[in-house]
């Protein structure tokens, strides 16, 4: 089969606005995402989908592919989706654009769970808690899966529950965490995007559960750990500081 990486764009962030677009390493943060995801040796296509002129004359500045999409989609995913209606790749990959460090071969593992025969129509990935971090965190998204590798349940509690120590967790690592990266059968991904919002997706505010919920199986693929994502002024200061420790080495 052959993959398509879309990664949605937009300007808003409450945290970082203008995060695409921040370029005190010399490169627009979109650049380092699109050149990171374009190491992986699994895809045909990397393309970013934004509704911000601003960041499609980024993109078009460095070479990279890009689409103008709706502005009132509710989620990256149906940003993905509009994308995805146009192109011939069988297999379609939603990847964060704040993750400029993201592992090209975790992005190849990804494409590879989708071409296994018995291949589950969506994929994701997780690893397991890294030390220092809280399972019982919110913000922190935990998978179950089951003997096949594929999910059970995504939750922001501390899933599973340790009883007989009535919560306390002793072992962080026995704990798995999602990472916010998807691939879908493109068929699929078409078909998700005409879903309503479920009830267990509209409780815990993830959109992975409306894709369970009405029946869909994904298949969880492990790593060691997960890549950082920018999400504030100071994750954006310690990546610039991580480049610029690399150039000069």
């Amino acid at each position: 089969m052959t993959a398509a990486a879309v990664i949605p764009a937009r300007f808003a962030s409450s945290r970082l606005p203008g995060k695409p677009l921040l370029r005190e390493t010399g490169k627009y943060l979109i650049q380092h995402v699109c050149e990171q995801v374009s190491k992986a040796r699994r895809l045909s296509s990397v393309i970013v989908a934004t509704d911000d002129e601003r960041i499609a004359k980024a993109v078009a500045s460095f070479g990279g592919q890009v689409r103008m999409t709706r502005p009132e989609h509710p989620s990256g995913t149906d940003r993905v989706a509009e994308v995805a209606a146009g192109l011939n790749e069988k297999i379609v990959l939603n990847i964060q654009g704040d993750e400029p460090e993201i592992e090209p071969a975790a992005i190849d593992q990804l494409v590879g769970l989708l071409e296994q025969r018995d291949a589950a129509p969506i994929a994701t990935l997780a690893c397991p808690f890294p030390a220092g971090a809280d399972p019982t965190d919110p913000n922190t998204v935990k998978v179950v899966i089951d003997q096949r590798c594929r999910a059970l349940y995504f939750s922001r509690a501390p899933i599973p529950y340790p009883r007989d120590t009535a919560g306390r967790i002793s072992d962080a690592s026995a704990y798995r965490l999602h990472i916010g990266i998807y691939g879908y059968h493109r068929e699929t991904l078409l078909e998700l995007a005409r879903l309503k919002p479920s009830p267990l997706e509209q409780v815990e505010k993830l959109e992975q559960l409306r894709f369970l919920e009405n029946g869909f199986p994904i298949a969880v693929g492990l790593v060691d750990r997960a890549a950082v994502g920018i999400d504030t002024p100071d994750d954006y200061s310690a990546f610039v500081a991580r480049v610029r420790a690399a150039q000069s080495r």
